[in-house]
């Protein structure tokens, strides 16, 4: 691979854009009592009448003491989606520059391609839902971007080998994202071990899954410093409120709990994969490192509807690439997991 150059990535118009200063960008609390008559803000207390702190610097601290990286590294959005724009925003050029995904993965990657107006290149995964590292590089052009990699990968539930993807952090000369949305329930380690061995590594995550926000939408992105002043260029001034960042802070503080909760969900998922083994219509259950399994059933779309009629809402996986006849079933509490297989074992 040629010497890694962020410069040579950026989008021409980003490289050059001078960002929106804010009044909170401008003026930093130190603590002391002011007067704030800068922002143009309502005076009367509401507990968010002021805005909020543009760079989320409270949650940022503890979220790289959690993570072991510096707060340069990390940029949050309103939700990983939010990420996942910006990142197509400031790398790639509408009309000209495309991206790679491996199918089954997650959709919001080819949807945030069509409205960037990005070449979406597809890759599918192969039987063992590992990505075709020779045919990946061999899908490269010189205005290939950037390849997303899930891992864990959603709908599968499976993390890619660590060969394969240090394979394409290797030979790629573009950026190489690595969601890791689900990262919290695997065994394998997060790619945050190695974030300042490769200058094109960028992860996401989330406090959507483990965390149990999803209601809030708070996204991370983990990458170099010289990504994050770029994508810092391009986010909205307040992209997370301040009701999030209050949320996600306390959340992220209550390790104790969060890990609790991991385990029983780990626990959960081992029980309902044994349970799921006495179904005589499911053909295969696939390894999962989620906090979900996907199963190969006879006819998907009839047990889909199945279940519906018996008050269970999953997610039907059929029409995806390799998943034909495929459900994909999140791990709920134990009673929700009991009813599921209640239910399972009682329909034809």
């Amino acid at each position: 691979m040629k010497e890694f150059n962020i410069n040579n990535l950026v989008r021409p118009n980003v490289a050059g854009l001078k960002p929106y200063s804010s009044a909170r960008d401008e003026y930093q609390s130190t603590g002391s009592e002011m007067v704030f008559l800068d922002a143009n803000e309502n005076p009367f207390q509401t507990d968010v009448n002021r805005y909020p702190d543009p760079q989320q610097r409270n949650l940022k601290a503890e979220l790289a003491k959690i993570k072991s990286v510096s707060t340069e590294n990390i940029l949050l959005g309103n939700g990983s989606d939010e990420v996942l724009d910006l990142l197509f925003r400031a790398f790639c050029e509408p009309g000209i520059d495309n991206v790679i995904t491996l199918p089954p993965t997650y959709g919001m990657y080819k949807v945030l391609a069509n409205i960037n107006n990005i070449e979406n290149r597809e890759v599918l995964l192969n039987s063992d839902f590992e990505p075709k590292v020779e045919e990946i590089l061999n899908s490269v052009d010189q205005n290939t971007k950037i390849i997303f990699l899930c891992s864990p990968n959603n709908p599968t539930g499976n993390s890619f080998s660590e060969e394969n993807i240090s394979e394409i952090l290797k030979k790629f000369n573009g950026l190489v994202i690595i969601d890791e949305a689900y990262i919290d329930f695997s065994a394998k380690d997060s790619w945050l071990n190695k974030l300042e061995d490769y200058q094109n590594l960028v992860i996401t995550q989330t406090l959507s899954k483990a965390y149990g926000m999803a209601g809030i939408r708070l996204g991370i992105c983990y990458a170099s410093g010289e990504i994050i002043e770029i994508l810092n260029k391009i986010k909205p001034p307040y992209n997370v409120n301040e009701l999030t960042q209050s949320r996600a802070l306390n959340r992220v503080l209550d390790v104790q709990r969060v890990n609790s909760e991991i385990s029983d969900l780990l626990n959960e998922r081992d029980i309902l994969s044994e349970a799921l083994v006495q179904v005589g219509f499911i053909e295969k259950i696939y390894p999962s490192d989620a906090n979900f399994i996907l199963l190969k059933v006879d006819n998907a779309n009839k047990r889909y509807e199945q279940l519906i009629q018996k008050g269970i809402v999953i997610r039907n996986r059929t029409t995806q690439p390799l998943c034909e006849n495929t459900l994909r079933f999140t791990v709920g509490t134990g009673e929700e997991n009991r009813k599921l297989i209640e239910a399972l074992k009682n329909i034809e």
